[in-house]
């Protein structure tokens, strides 16, 4: 690894030079010039399926299929009622949608046959067209295309991954915002601006002898702070999108009897766990998920904890308690207010203090109890139902930190979050040169350094592996 005589690593940094430019040999993906064909709408039997093919062969393929006109001679963007027939064997009558490249999903020729919903007639609709030349699609390989064809970013077709698995508002939310651009537009000025000086500073090394400045320093401190503001909120934005994408996992967690199975029938509002009086009855975590205010939190319900047991079963279950604790985003534990002491209150709180750890100190059975008050408990009756409204909104608060997050751009994106942070780094380093007073060319390293990342999240910095694990994990027909 080569230093300059600052100290400062440039080797790594090297390949990166002539970047922004879309670093991806769209000729070498394999199959490139295919026309590809795959069955858009979920498997099963239904009303309809969709059968989509798109590439250069699209139109030709369908019209060798359907018999009730010629449809090479008809407009685009149209919808045509008519048989499916391969040869003299009839297939479906079907619907049949044209789409002209560049104006169509992928920028290519598309073409969506609507037939009936049975696998058999689906299947030998995509076989017929198979035979005429088209394959099979891989996974993800429509929206690939949209993105190499420049419908749309990297950003945007992982956001449309996003909103095919969205299972609550926030996430659908999200999802939009993204697929619709705003995440890439964000970067896309930033990453606008970062290069207007880059291009300035490299001016100045072409002039080096006449000692010129061309970029105005005291304006690119600006950008700078203004880049680092940005990236940061992103950033810090990354712990709500993870809650948005993924869900939150919470343990209710507490000794035998507490009333934890009830609890957690009483927030699903069904009779999901067996509930009795005898301690130890849940011997293994059972987990169900709720949606609370458009946020998913995935409920484990867990064995009760205590520290002597003879039975061999039930001691297992309290391993996995614990288990689930550390796995846990939340913990609620519940205690029984009708035998807790403010001792136990207190060494329970600690405990969880110790977790580091978000969690709920809810007392339950508050029908039951006497006047016991302790600070930070929140007193509910599961059997009741009473507090379990106050319980959700609690749990909603602790995850939102009492903030609404419904504007603005999140990150959901483990890769994206990667890429700002070494975008951050970048930035710091900028700001460190610039107070240093470094020659321009390495300045000039560090800003191609950080747009390196920012073109990475959006895809225009790539390569094909990393495209091959992101698309592949779309279904087959998007």
């Amino acid at each position: 690894m080569s230093t300059d005589r600052y100290g400062r690593r440039v080797g790594v940094y090297r390949p990166f030079l002539f970047f922004p430019f879309l670093c991806i040999m769209t000729g070498n993906l394999a199959g490139w010039d295919d026309t590809i064909v795959a069955l858009a709408t979920p498997p099963g039997v239904g009303a309809i399926g969709v059968i989509r093919l798109s590439g250069k062969e699209a139109w030709t393929i369908a019209d060798a299929l359907f018999s009730s006109k010629n449809l090479l001679a008809q407009a685009p963007n149209t919808l045509h009622v008519g048989l499916l027939r391969e040869g003299d064997t009839p297939l479906d009558e079907a619907v049949v949608s044209l789409f002209k490249g560049p104006r169509s999903y992928t920028g290519e020729d598309v073409v969506e046959i609507s037939c009936h919903g049975s696998p058999f007639v689906q299947g030998q609709v995509i076989q017929a067209c198979i035979r005429l030349g088209a394959r099979m699609a891989r996974p993800g390989e429509f929206t690939q295309r949209a993105f190499l064809n420049g419908k749309m970013d990297l950003a945007q077709a992982e956001a449309v991954a996003d909103l095919i698995a969205s299972n609550t508002s926030a996430s659908q939310h999200t999802a939009l915002v993204n697929m619709r651009g705003g995440f890439s537009s964000v970067l896309r000025s930033l990453r606008g601006r970062l290069v207007r000086f880059s291009a300035l500073i490299e001016l100045e090394l072409d002039f080096s002898q006449e000692d010129v400045e061309f970029a105005d320093r005291s304006a690119f401190y600006t950008l700078i702070e203004e880049a680092t503001a940005t990236t940061k909120q992103l950033l810090q934005s990354f712990g709500w999108g993870n809650v948005i994408k993924n869900g939150v996992r919470v343990a209710i967690v507490g000794k035998p009897n507490a009333g934890k199975s009830t609890l957690l029938n009483a927030l699903l509002n069904e009779n999901r766990a067996i509930v009795s009086e005898i301690a130890g009855t849940t011997r293994d975590t059972i987990e169900e998920v709720i949606n609370i205010s458009g946020i998913l939190f995935r409920l484990v319900d867990t064995a009760g904890i205590r520290e002597h047991t003879t039975d061999a079963v039930e001691n297992m279950g309290i391993e996995r308690s614990r288990a689930a604790m550390d796995s846990a985003d939340v913990i609620v534990y519940l205690v029984d207010l009708s035998t807790a002491s403010v001792v136990e209150l207190e060494a329970v709180s600690l405990e969880l203090r110790l977790r580091g750890k978000s969690f709920l100190l809810v007392g339950n059975k508050a029908d039951l109890a006497s006047s016991l008050s302790f600070p930070g408990v929140l007193s509910i009756s599961a059997k009741s139902s009473s507090g379990i409204a106050e319980l959700k909104d609690a749990l909603v608060g602790l995850v939102t930190g009492g903030k609404v997050h419904s504007e603005g751009v999140v990150v959901t994106n483990a890769r994206h979050f990667a890429a700002l942070t070494e975008v951050l780094k970048s930035l710091s380093d900028i700001r460190v040169g610039l107070d240093s007073g470094i020659p321009g060319d390495l300045l000039a390293l560090d800003i191609r350094r950080c747009l390196y990342y920012l073109g990475e999240i959006t895809g225009e910095v790539s390569n094909e592996e990393v495209l091959g694990v992101i698309f592949g994990e779309f279904c087959i027909g998007k």
